[in-house]
C-alpha cells in the first residue's frame, strides 16, 4: 500500500471515529482510542519503512556507481595487457627469426678449426715482426754503454719558473740552447749556445717562438730542429712542430698514455719525450700495468710507433727518466725533496738487469727536479731543479763492464 492510499484510509477512519465518537457510549469511546492508538503506530512505522526504503536506494545507487568505475578500470587494464600480449608476441616472433639467423650462420667445427688456425699464424706472425723490429733497433746503431755513475754537478743559472725544462738540440752540429717555462705555455726560448743563455737577460731572450698550440707537462724536447711535445688538452697527443716556421708537421697518439702522470712527484706531466744513441723515445706510466713506466720507441720522421716495453719500475716516487742506449734510468726522491736517486732501470737489450746494479746517487744537493733531459753526444743531464738550470756530467762504460761493478 502507498502512502497516498494509507492518508486516504486512514482520513476515512477519522472521520468515522469522529462520527461514532459523537453518538457512541464510554465502551464505544475506549475501542475508538484504542484503535487511535494503533493507528498512530502504524503511521510512525511507515515513516520509518519510508526513511529506509530512501537509504536503501541511495545505497543501491552509490554500489552501482562504484561498479560501473571497476567495470571501467577492467576494461583499461584489459586493453594494456592485450597490448602488452601482442608486444610480446611481436618480440617472440624476432627472437625466434633471430635464433634461426644465428643457427644459419654458426660456423661448423671445421670452420673454427681453421679459423683458429688462422688467428695462430697471424699471432706468430706479429711475434716475428716485433723480434724483427727490436732486432732492427739493435743492430741498426751498436749501441752497448750503459751508465757508471754521475760524477759532478754545475748550476748554469736560475731562470723561469719552479717547474719547467731546458736542454740541447742533440742533433750533431747544433749548440742551440731551448727552455720552457712553467707546466702549461706556448712560448720556447731560443739561445744560439749555452754561453748565450748563460750572458744573456732572461727578459731579452735570444728568440722568442710562438708555437701554434700550448703544451703540458715538462716532458719536451728539441730533436733536429723539430720541438716534441704534449698537447694541452689531450690526454695523449704529441705534436711535432718545425722550429724554422712553427707549423705542426705531425702527431701521434701514444697508446695506454695520458690516464696517469708518468711521475707521481711531477703530477703535470703525463708524457716525457726522451732522446739517446738510439733516437726518440717516449715515456708514460700505465695503470693497466699498476702504474709501472712504460717506454714507447717512435720514428723521429713520422712518429709511427716502432716497439713498446712494459718495465718494472714503478712511477711512484719518481721524478723524472732518461734512456742511454736503450736503457730506462729512473729517478726517485721524496716529495719532500731530498737526495735523487736511480734505483731502476730496464734494458731493452735485456743485458743489464735492475736488480743486479747497485743505486746510483746524484751528487749530494738535496732537492728535485722537475725534468731531466739526456743529450747523448755531450754525455750530460740537463735538468730543471726548482728554478734552477743545472748540469749534470755522467760517466758511462759498456755494459759488460757495468755488469761486473
Amino acid at each position: 500500500m502507498s502512502v497516498t492510499a494509507f492518508l486516504v484510509v486512514l482520513l476515512s477512519f477519522y472521520l468515522t471515529v469522529g462520527s461514532v465518537h459523537s453518538q457512541g457510549s464510554p465502551h464505544d469511546s475506549f475501542i475508538i482510542q484504542y484503535l487511535e492508538r494503533r493507528l498512530s503506530q502504524m503511521e510512525e512505522r511507515m515513516n520509518q519503512c519510508e526513511q529506509k526504503t530512501v537509504g536503501v536506494t541511495q545505497k543501491t545507487y552509490d554500489l552501482s556507481s562504484e561498479i560501473r568505475g571497476y567495470l571501467s578500470t577492467l576494461n583499461v587494464v584489459r586493453s594494456e595487457v592485450q597490448s602488452e600480449m601482442d608486444s610480446m608476441s611481436s618480440r617472440v616472433d624476432r627472437v625466434e627469426r633471430e635464433l634461426e639467423y644465428l643457427e644459419n650462420k654458426i660456423p661448423t667445427q671445421t670452420d673454427i678449426e681453421m679459423e683458429e688456425t688462422l688467428l695462430e699464424q697471424q699471432i706468430k706472425a706479429a711475434e716475428l715482426d716485433l723480434l724483427k723490429k727490436k732486432a732492427k733497433i739493435k743492430v741498426e746503431k751498436d749501441c752497448s754503454i750503459g751508465l757508471s755513475h754521475i760524477k759532478s754537478l754545475k748550476i748554469v743559472k736560475k731562470a723561469g719558473d719552479s717547474y719547467g725544462s731546458w736542454f740541447k738540440d742533440p742533433s750533431q752540429g747544433s749548440a742551440k740552447v731551448y727552455l720552457l717555462s712553467g707546466i702549461s705555455n706556448n712560448t720556447l726560448l731560443e739561445y744560439d749556445s749555452l754561453h748565450s743563455f748563460i750572458e744573456s737577460n732572461t727578459t731579452t731572450p735570444v728568440k722568442v717562438l710562438q708555437l701554434p698550440f700550448p703544451w703540458i707537462g715538462t716532458g719536451q724536447l728539441v730533436y733536429n730542429g723539430f720541438l716534441y711535445y704534449h698537447k694541452a688538452d689531450t690526454p695523449n697527443q704529441i705534436l711535432k712542430v718545425d722550429l724554422l716556421n712553427g707549423t705542426v708537421v705531425d702527431s701521434t697518439l701514444v697508446p695506454g698514455a695520458g690516464r696517469l702522470p708518468v711521475y707521481s712527484l711531477n703530477p703535470n706531466t703525463y708524457l716525457d719525450v726522451a732522446v739517446d744513441e738510439l733516437g726518440l723515445w717516449v715515456i708514460h706510466a700505465d695503470p693497466e700495468y699498476g702504474g709501472n713506466l712504460v717506454i714507447t720507441k717512435l720514428d723521429k720522421g713520422s712518429l709511427a710507433v716502432e716497439y713498446t716495453w712494459d718495465t718494472k719500475c714503478r712511477s711512484r716516487d719518481a721524478e723524472g727518466a732518461f734512456l742511454i742506449c736503450g736503457t730506462l734510468y729512473v729517478v726517485y726522491n721524496t716529495r719532500y725533496g731530498g737526495r735523487s736517486t736511480i734505483q731502476c732501470l730496464y734494458d731493452i737489450h735485456d743485458i743489464i738487469h735492475s736488480d743486479e746494479s747497485p743505486v746510483m746517487f746524484f751528487p749530494k744537493r738535496y732537492t728535485s727536479h722537475s725534468s731531466i733531459h739526456y743529450h747523448p753526444g755531450d754525455k750530460q743531464l740537463y735538468a730543471w731543479d726548482d728554478g734552477y738550470q743545472t748540469i749534470y756530467q755522467v760517466e758511462t762504460r759498456r755494459n759488460d763492464q757495468v755488469t761486473k761493478e
